[in-house]
């Protein structure tokens, strides 16, 4: 009966390090997944922020803003960074939003300012 019983146990074993390599492996592929589609799914409207800082007389390369692009799709909704690539070409309206009484600009620039920091620490 012993070796019945550790031909069990060695089955068992073996069927748990499967289930580990297909766990790991299926964790993996979701984590990889998201970055996928973000960089090879790029619907209309997309990289608003990048086209606009490359139209910029203040573009310094297409890597740095493919950079401040990436930055904005992590921490600006489609919707913010259409109006914050504004800014862009109209400085004065950026000033105007900063300075808005309106809650809704006031909840955007907090936005904007904290996209501002997290692309010039990530994109310098």
């Amino acid at each position: 009966m012993t070796g019945e019983t550790s031909g069990i146990g060695a089955t068992a074993i073996n069927e748990a390090k499967q289930m580990k390599r297909i766990s790991t492996l299926l964790l993996c592929t979701a984590l990889a997944l998201p970055a996928t589609v973000i960089v090879t799914a790029a619907p209309a409207g997309a990289k608003a922020i990048e086209r606009a800082c490359m139209k910029s007389d203040r573009a310094s390369s297409r890597a740095t803003c493919s950079c401040i692009q990436r930055v904005a799709d992590y921490k600006l909704t489609r919707s913010e960074q259409r109006k914050g690539a504004k800014f862009f070409k109209e400085p004065q309206l950026a000033q105007d939003t900063r300075q808005s009484n309106n809650s809704s600009n006031e909840v955007f620039w907090k936005k904007w300012k904290d996209f501002g920091n997290s692309a010039s620490q990530a994109c310098n």
